[in-house]
């Protein structure tokens, strides 16, 4: 039943009428008069009119509906992917990937929250409370790209969000071949020549497109106070490194370059540290003070002001299963691709190199 929240008692003080007084007028008990002013009586459509006039009132004025509880949040059950602690009440991102309900911890930055669509209710079971049941015209995408947030933005105005989860080359790989996301984004190279994005897939089950070609290298500090100009001044003394995690690109391009240099891993101070998971995670350790150098793009190095000792031009390729191509929300991120808005802010804020952006590579 609706609970009418009454203000009779109010109204009846202010205008020092008694209750009695007030109730001969209105033609009901004192009772009555009391229990409507504790609302355990609601008067029918006369009473109430009578007492607004007799009141100098409203009827709206004198009770009013209270407002319905909200309905308690659903609780489902969600596949959560990506890094990030997982915490009773971590704030996720929602989206559906070929029916299955995929969740990504929405990471705070120091100066605003995420937006989230849901919390995690239960990390051992991956049951989330949706705060927003709406999941359409999204795509997910994992990568490592410290542009996919310009990206995103661009596909706002195409009205598709785009949900991203932080996670490096291989694990994006493995999420893709694992069906839980739309998209991988990966500049892992193949030691072994060919396309090492679809090696892992049967032919033919997959497309890969060019996003950017970027440089990967040295972040040091600004001004490059421990004059580290290459991979082998990692192993001199007073220099810290801020590693990457096993799987991403970054740690790939450095172990090779250690190899090819003859420099043990375990010279290197900070190798075997807690690895930063991302290009600007490592890049903030830099600008922090915590390390000396890492290998990041340069754009990550950008986003914070450090020197940039370039190692290796790379193409950074967006992985789409073949099944996904048609997705509303997929054809949307690949016309996107080809604006030249896009492109003009990812040479301008990254320093990409955006000649091959969109075009199908395999």
């Amino acid at each position: 039943m609706a609970v009418v929240e009454s203000r009779l008692a109010e109204f009846r003080k202010r205008r020092g009428i008694a209750a009695a007084e007030l109730a001969r007028a209105a033609g009901v008990s004192r009772q009555t008069i009391y229990a409507m002013e504790a609302g355990d009586y609601i008067p029918n459509t006369a009473v109430a009119l009578k007492l607004a006039r007799l009141l100098e009132s409203t009827v709206e004025e004198l009770f009013r509906l209270e407002p319905d509880a909200p309905a308690a949040a659903p609780i489902r059950r969600a596949e959560l992917i990506g890094g990030g602690d997982r915490f009773r009440g971590t704030p996720l991102e929602l989206c559906r990937v070929g029916g299955r309900l995929v969740a990504v911890p929405a990471v705070p930055v120091p100066w605003h929250l995420a937006p989230a669509d849901g919390l995690l209710v239960d990390p051992a079971r991956g049951r989330v409370q949706l705060l927003c049941e709406e999941t359409a015209n999204r795509v997910l995408i994992a990568g490592c790209d410290p542009a996919s947030s310009v990206l995103a933005r661009h596909l706002d105005h195409a009205q598709t969000r785009l949900v991203s989860a932080p996670v490096n080359s291989s694990t994006a790989l493995d999420l893709l071949k694992d069906g839980l996301v739309h998209v991988a984004g990966t500049h892992l190279q193949n030691p072994a020549g060919g396309d090492a994005p679809v090696a892992q897939f049967p032919k033919g089950r997959t497309a890969v497109f060019s996003f950017v070609i970027w440089e990967q290298g040295l972040a040091v500090g600004r001004g490059n106070p421990k004059r580290i100009r290459a991979v082998e001044h990692l192993a001199r003394r007073g220099v810290r490194l801020a590693n990457r995690e096993k799987g991403s690109g970054s740690r790939q391009l450095l172990d090779a370059r250690l190899k090819a240099a003859g420099i043990a891993r375990r010279s290197v101070a900070g190798y075997n540290d807690t690895p930063a998971a991302g290009h600007l995670a490592a890049a903030w350790r830099v600008y922090a003070g915590l390390a000396d150098c890492c290998v990041a793009t340069g754009s990550a190095a950008r986003a914070f002001g450090l020197d940039f000792i370039a190692l290796s031009s790379e193409r950074y390729d967006l992985v789409i299963r073949r099944e996904h191509l048609d997705l509303a929300p997929v054809q949307r991120l690949l016309d996107t691709l080809c604006q030249a808005a896009l492109r003009r802010e990812l040479e301008t804020l990254c320093a990409y190199d955006t000649r091959e952006t969109g075009q199908r590579v395999a």
